[in-house]
């Protein structure tokens, strides 16, 4: 099979895909990574099955995707900013077909960029859904006042319990928006874009060259044709290039998520800034804090792009212009 073009609508409509069929498929795990990166003081969670585990009990099998709905609406367009981009820069840094390595990170540099614009009001809004379970489960729940045994009749059994305080209301993805528009404007969205770039740019870098020179390794010429490379190889190539991009910039990535989170738990830091916030978390909780999540992260990223680049392999983008024209 020979290597085909794909054009650029087919690529948005296949990247747009794959985003939301990973995000749906590994949304829990990255709610669980998000928990346990904020985790300071208080231990609620010991690893990623303990988190998974009690969030399923007290918070029930959705809780696991609190937040999924502003992901899914706005990975699409997230997908689509960093497949064009990085298309375009590829293409303006070919000479004669020929793309070289200062070329690959660069591009993969500028795409990183550009999807910063979508990610970070995305990402904002996403932590403060996904860590509002670990906020209530570190309150303390209150039990009902004991009643004082005394002479006289048995109470009635039929009597009301004791009424019971009512919970926090669950933050939703609106009413976040639009407090933050209120109190701090529109840079209020775009609170921790600084750590966002600064771990997407070097993610971006790493994995669009690691994954096409892997990819590259099962691509066979016949004559003056290049064979594209098995669904297997395209598969197990997005896999490796994604899990080591995301464990290599998972410090990154816990800064950014404790910039991002608005509400703290008791005795929880708050920064600001960059050089804060790694300065606190260095001297609070060690050189070992900064891989949190890794585990998670690798697990997420992964199947992320070993189903993009299925998804490629199959011409999802391209059979749907098809149908349409």
């Amino acid at each position: 099979m020979a290597e085909k073009k794909v054009s650029l609508p087919a690529k948005l409509i296949n990247g747009g895909v794959a985003g939301l069929v990973g995000v749906t498929c590994v949304f829990p795990i990255d709610l669980a990574k998000t928990r346990l990166q904020n985790q300071q003081g208080v231990q609620v969670y010991k690893g990623m099955m303990d988190c998974l585990a009690k969030t399923v009990r007290s918070e029930g099998y959705f809780g696991c995707y609190r937040g999924a709905a502003v992901n899914l609406t706005l990975v699409t367009p997230e997908k689509a900013i960093k497949l064009a981009a990085n298309d375009i820069f590829r293409q303006k840094l070919s000479k004669d077909g020929h793309l070289p390595l200062w070329g690959e990170v660069l591009a993969g540099c500028g795409a990183g960029t550009c999807q910063v614009v979508v990610t970070t009001p995305m990402e904002m809004l996403k932590i403060q859904l996904q860590d509002a379970g670990r906020l209530a489960a570190q309150r303390p729940v209150k039990a009902p006042a004991q009643a004082a045994a005394a002479p006289g009749p048995a109470p009635s059994l039929v009597a009301p319990p004791p009424a019971q305080p009512n919970p926090p209301p669950r933050p939703s993805a609106t009413g976040i928006t639009v407090k933050l528009l209120k109190t701090r404007g529109l840079a209020g969205l775009y609170r921790g874009a600084g750590a966002t770039l600064m771990r997407d740019v070097p993610f971006s870098m790493i994995y669009f060259p690691l994954f096409a020179n892997l990819n590259a390794l099962g691509q066979e010429r016949v004559g003056n044709v290049e064979v594209q490379a098995p669904f297997w190889q395209s598969f197990v190539s997005g896999c490796a290039a994604g899990s080591v991009a995301a464990v290599a910039v998972t410090p990154l990535d816990v800064i950014k998520t404790r910039l991002q989170t608005l509400q703290k738990g008791e005795g929880e830091d708050t920064y600001r800034g960059i050089i804060d916030c790694t300065r606190r978390i260095m001297r609070r909780e060690g050189p070992a804090a900064f891989l949190k999540g890794a585990t998670c992260r690798a697990l997420v990223i992964a199947p992320l792009f070993g189903i993009a680049q299925g998804v490629y392999f199959l011409g999802v983008g391209e059979t749907l212009l098809g149908l349409l024209e």
